[in-house]
């Protein structure tokens, strides 16, 4: 696709965002220099001189916690990307007409300047009942009221852009969350304006961008590209240097080609799907499927021992440990679909199946694992009319930290002993993520502490009347649910890890990589090529792109001694220069490579 519009819009958008939502820090008294109390006086509460409703008060207060436990700079930076998310989302959604009132929010077909939602909101449902299409926190009343004003029409469009957010959530609880919040407080104020950020985004992204040319149908690879940009210039700001963990993500993202994405999954995937079913017609979908190469009888005897004799699509998975905005996994969705297909499911039953039973997915940044679960929720959504309705439980996470894991509160508040469980269990939990958001899926769970997870998810499942016990069980479910996805292991693991040589590792990431990874300590690529064996199960498929260093340096030796004695090369193709043609680099020299989790004295490559 031609990302030129993209790349012109994105960088832009994200400084324009942060100053956006810094405006309006600064209007309910927080900066970066000072924090500004709020004293409440009856209904009204006043910040720096200003009087605001009481009821913003625990929404600032809220923001000035958050500034103070991370930072100014990323507080802005982290809700900034959070409403471009949701607008972005909410821009493909309205041209695919995938929100269920049938009307644009962000703008209107017939009028440039325009809102459809707001020229037809007393034609729409309001209220809380559930309904598709229907937008709560509003009543038809109020609308009609500030409607009829004829001076309100901003005010009345912030409530329905904040209502369809709240519509979505249930959907897509990962990317619109409760934003009855600090980030709702941040929204931007003059969103109807022709110099907004919403006026921005339509003039600068034609509605042909967001479309796929031959099919007419939605083009989800956008939201990959827009990432990509939209982190460029962070990206140039850090890249050569030591970088803190909060920057990882911008130093080492990089949106993967789609042929290479292409061969990985279909020589990983689709290569188990053929080894048990040779005839299947899928191999005539599969244009980078490379057929296996002829190997001795020794090595066939143990490729007959590892395939199975038959297959049932709901049980294969497959995981991208760092899945970025979801590329890997929009490619293995298709393959899926088609493996369904053909063995008679409905169209409309696979959607939630693949969601919920074959695709993983783990990253350590927030704003990448929220377009990975919108990609795949669209991916659905194109298969499943209904699809928003039924409640799909996605396995795509961000990786959280346990810092705000309250141990004693638990120990206190829950008798453990009912759960089988006590201090240490947690304690172990609470020091395994303590650096989640720096090592993201290098973190390999304790067999002690995998056996113990099916009782620490009920633990977490917990009802409490306690709000103390009941704030710290909701930050044990991610924990524990990162921690399951860890401990699992696939039919296949598909990645474009990141790449990050020794110097640009901070201390904390570069002790950890001496000591739970000697041999590969010198790249994250290697790391990660060492890291994702442990997540496939016997005979299962690794497939990556990463750089070609790994073939030569010295300082690989011992991981590829270790690669050819203990495991099955099946593939390996050297892409040289120009592997990311948007860097248009020398210096980023790949290789895509599939091996097999068994052994490889015998090895014999493509």
């Amino acid at each position: 696709m031609n990302t030129a519009d993209l790349k012109a819009y994105a960088p832009k958008a994200r400084r324009d965002f942060i100053a956006a939502v810094t405006k309006q820090a600064q209007k309910y008294g927080v900066t970066a220099s000072v924090i500004h109390p709020v004293d409440i006086n009856g209904d009204v509460c006043v910040v720096n001189g200003k009087p605001f409703p009481a009821s913003l008060a625990p929404k600032i207060n809220k923001l000035g916690e958050r500034v103070n436990s991370q930072g100014f700079a990323q507080t802005m930076e982290q809700i900034a990307y959070s409403w471009f998310n949701r607008l972005i989302a909410i821009r493909y959604m309205e041209l695919n007409d995938y929100l269920g009132h049938g009307r644009r929010v962000l703008s209107h077909p017939e009028h440039p300047t325009g809102f459809q939602i707001l020229e037809e909101c007393t034609e729409l449902t309001y209220g809380n009942s559930g309904e598709a299409g229907e937008l709560p926190g509003l009543t038809h009343e109020k609308v009609v009221e500030l409607k009829l004003d004829g001076t309100q029409d901003e005010q009345l469009y912030r409530e329905l852009l904040l209502a369809q957010c709240h519509a979505l959530h249930q959907a897509m609880p990962f990317l619109f969350e409760t934003i009855d919040d600090e980030t709702e407080l941040l929204l931007p104020e003059n969103l109807t304006k022709t110099d907004s950020l919403i006026h921005d985004l339509i003039t600068g992204l034609a509605e042909s961008n967001w479309r796929d040319s031959e099919t007419g149908k939605g083009n989800i690879e956008v939201v990959g590209w827009l990432y990509q940009f939209y982190i460029s210039e962070k990206k140039d700001e850090v890249i050569g240097k030591v970088v803190k963990s909060e920057d990882i993500p911008a130093a080492t993202q990089l949106f993967t080609p789609n042929w290479i994405v292409k061969y990985m999954v279909q020589n990983s995937l689709g290569a188990q799907w053929l080894a048990t079913y040779p005839e299947s017609p899928l191999k005539a979908q599969m244009e980078y499927y490379i057929e296996p190469a002829e190997q001795t009888d020794e090595v066939n005897a143990q490729l007959k021992a590892i395939t199975p004799e038959s297959l049932n699509p709901e049980e294969l998975t497959l995981i991208d440990p760092a899945s970025g905005s979801g590329h890997i996994l929009v490619e293995a969705y298709d393959l899926f679909k088609a493996i369904y297909l053909e063995r008679g499911y409905r169209q409309r039953d696979i959607a939630q199946l693949i969601l919920e039973k074959n695709l993983f997915g783990l990253d350590i940044d927030q704003r990448a694992a929220q377009l990975t679960g919108f990609a795949l929720m669209m991916k659905g959504r194109e298969d499943d009319r209904r699809l928003f309705e039924r409640g799909v439980k996605l396995n795509v996470m961000a990786m959280v930290d346990s810092t705000r894991l309250d141990v004693d509160t638990l120990v206190h508040g829950i008798e453990l002993s009912q759960h089988h469980l006590n201090a240490e269990d947690l304690t172990a939990l609470k020091d395994l993520f303590e650096h989640a958001t720096t090592f993201g899926s290098l973190i390999q769970v304790p067999q002690t502490l995998a056996e113990k997870l099916p009782a620490l998810k009920q633990l977490s499942e917990t009802n409490s009347q306690d709000m103390f016990v009941k704030e710290v069980l909701e930050h044990l479910a991610p924990l524990v649910k990162q921690a399951e996805i860890l401990a699992a292991q696939y039919d296949a693991v598909v990645a474009n890890p990141p790449y990050m040589g020794s110097k640009g590792m901070n201390s904390t990431l570069k002790g950890f990589a001496l000591k739970a990874y000697p041999a590969c300590k010198s790249d994250l690529f290697a790391i990660f090529m060492e890291r994702s064996f442990g997540l496939l199960r016997s005979g299962g498929i690794n497939s990556q792109v990463n750089m070609q260093s790994w073939m030569f340096l010295s300082s690989f030796n011992e991981l590829r001694e270790w690669l050819i004695k203990t495991r099955l090369i099946r593939g390996l193709m050297q892409i040289g220069y120009n592997s990311f043609p948007e860097l248009n680099s020398k210096v980023v020299q790949c290789v895509a490579w599939v091996v097999q989790n068994c052994s490889g004295q015998q090895n014999r490559t493509h």
